[in-house]
């Protein structure tokens, strides 16, 4: 049978086919616009943005554990706003790699040592953010956020201020504020006739004025010290996890801005004048003079390279400075209060709180203490009698272990980072790593939820270096870990000689309360006298 080829359907010849007329095509889209109206098309673009933000999600979340969806765009903010420590913990516990979404923000969670671990050690693909508004408050161009060989080299410049001599050095200050407020801790129990009172905001202020008299010495004033520790709520509030990314007047972000840039002032204001101080040829007694004495013997050095003159390279100063701005110097001190301030807060908090529930601990440490005093219990503090204290060291490793105040260091992704062989965190979202599950792993530490200092000296918690990222760890690691320690040791072991306190449990006080560290969620009801 033949077939005619030539045949074809009407439909599909392009020379039977009906002219296209544009100006048809025109009226038939102007017609659709007509009928359209702005409420249509507003509600057409939300629900592409909406399918795109959920898209967005899911494609970042891949395998890893986490919410089969998200609330369009803001996702679990709300939640957020009053973070609970039972959620975080719940988190933790998922999965080794979990994730959340809020507003632009894809967020990785690291749980498990290793997972922790591999976060903090992996420079090459993520860098410290804190949070978006960070940025904003410490400034871009603070050294925490340098990356690379920049940030070695400054960090390098650092380490000098934290030398076993320099910490000597700042422990006469230190001890000074102590004696001033536990008067303070005291008078404040009698003004309320003797009943307890909530002394966490009072512990803040009292780490807040010990961290400025490291600091800068007495280039501040008390008034200032105190403007800073009140205000520095604001700033802790503004730099949570999850807050609106934008600064709104009258928002935490807004007063947290204002509070920094207030601290920004004083410290720039300290910087001037211990230049001018340490120039003249004073005594440094603080980590702000110890700096710019470096940055003085350094200078002298070029100088004298510079003028020809023949200079063993031994004079040569390690590292080799060069001079700071007062804006700059202020930056990096911030960065060190920011560092210090809460997170020895919450662990004076606990350690007095768990120090008055144990009081067979407290007589250990206040034996301890008079022991090596030789009795006199008005000896002041020094390096070789802090780093005698066995029984005193024990109980601030384990109250940092059992209630480590940072819980969480965020992380910014630079570039795509194969976590696992199975999962890469996308660029530019936010990457967690936390360190409570690995300080409460019981095959390093045996029954991690019970408050056991004697692991610290007579079972091998020392041994557990892995699991010990109370201060992180890599390159971008505490630098102020052996300071925070020696400086809770001095406070406990003074207290513990000179006060008697009582803590008065509520239902709240074992419960854990999250303001970017953990307190007890009643602020530690306590009242103090004065020992005999």
């Amino acid at each position: 049978m033949a077939v005619d080829a030539s045949f074809a359907s009407p439909s599909a010849d392009a020379k039977l086919a009906l002219p296209i007329d544009a100006d048809s095509v025109a009226g038939l889209l102007t017609r659709t616009l007509e009928n359209a109206t702005w409420w249509s098309i507003s509600l057409t673009i939300l629900l592409v943005c909406v399918a795109y933000d959920q898209f967005k999600y899911i494609y970042n979340k891949g395998s890893i554990v986490g919410p089969s969806w998200k609330a369009p765009f803001i996702g679990p903010f709300l939640e957020s706003v009053y973070p609970k420590f039972e959620v975080y913990h719940a988190k933790w516990y998922s999965a080794p790699l979990s994730c959340v979404s809020v507003f632009h923000k894809f967020v990785v969670i690291a749980s498990t040592r290793d997972m922790a671990r591999r976060v903090f050690n992996a420079p090459a693909f993520v860098k410290p953010c804190v949070v978006d508004i960070a940025y904003k408050l410490l400034r871009p161009k603070n050294w925490v956020f340098l990356d690379g060989k920049e940030h070695v080299d400054y960090r390098k410049g650092l380490n000098g201020l934290f030398t076993r001599q320099a910490l000597e050095l700042y422990l006469p200050g230190q001890e000074e504020v102590y004696d001033k407020y536990f008067e303070k801790f005291v008078a404040i129990t009698k003004e309320n006739n003797g009943k307890p009172v909530q002394f966490m905001p009072v512990f803040r202020e009292l780490q807040c004025a010990v961290s400025c008299r490291t600091f800068v010495g007495h280039y501040m004033s008390e008034e200032a010290v105190k403007k800073i520790a009140d205000d520095y709520y604001l700033i802790t509030a503004a730099l949570e996890l999850v807050n609106f990314p934008i600064i709104i007047p009258f928002t935490k972000t807004w007063y947290g801005k204002k509070a920094a840039d207030m601290v920004l002032v004083e410290f720039s204001k300290c910087a001037a004048k211990s230049k001018v101080r340490m120039a003249a040829g004073g005594k440094p007694d603080s980590i702000l003079d110890q700096w710019v004495c470096q940055m003085i013997a350094s200078d002298k050095w070029r100088q004298k390279v510079a003028s020809g003159e023949e200079v063993d390279q031994s004079e040569k100063p390690t590292p080799l400075l060069r001079e700071f701005t007062d804006f700059e110097i202020s930056m990096t001190l911030f960065t060190f209060l920011f560092a210090s301030q809460d997170a020895t807060s919450s662990a004076c908090t606990w350690l007095f709180q768990i120090m008055a529930d144990n009081p067979h601990f407290l007589d250990r440490v206040r034996e301890e203490n008079m022991r090596l005093r030789g009795g006199d219990r008005n000896k002041r503090f020094s390096m070789d009698l802090l780093e005698s204290m066995v029984e005193t060291r024990a109980m601030v490793k384990e109250t940092l272990r059992y209630r480590p105040p940072v819980i969480m260091v965020p992380y910014i992704v630079k570039k795509d980072f194969p976590i696992t062989d199975t999962y890469t965190a996308p660029k530019g979202s936010m990457v967690i790593p936390t360190t409570y599950p690995a300080l409460h792993d019981p095959e390093a530490y045996p029954n991690p939820d019970t408050y056991d200092p004697d692991r610290w000296i007579s079972g091998d918690a020392d041994k557990q270096t892995k699991n010990w990222l109370v201060f992180g760890t890599g390159p971008h690691y505490c630098l102020g870990q052996t300071y925070a320690q020696l400086n809770l040791m001095a406070m406990l072991g003074k207290a513990s000689m000179f006060l008697n306190w009582e803590h008065h449990p509520t239902e709240l006080s074992e419960k854990i309360k999250v303001f970017a560290t953990i307190f007890p969620q009643d602020d530690c009801f306590l009242s103090f006298g004065v020992r005999d």
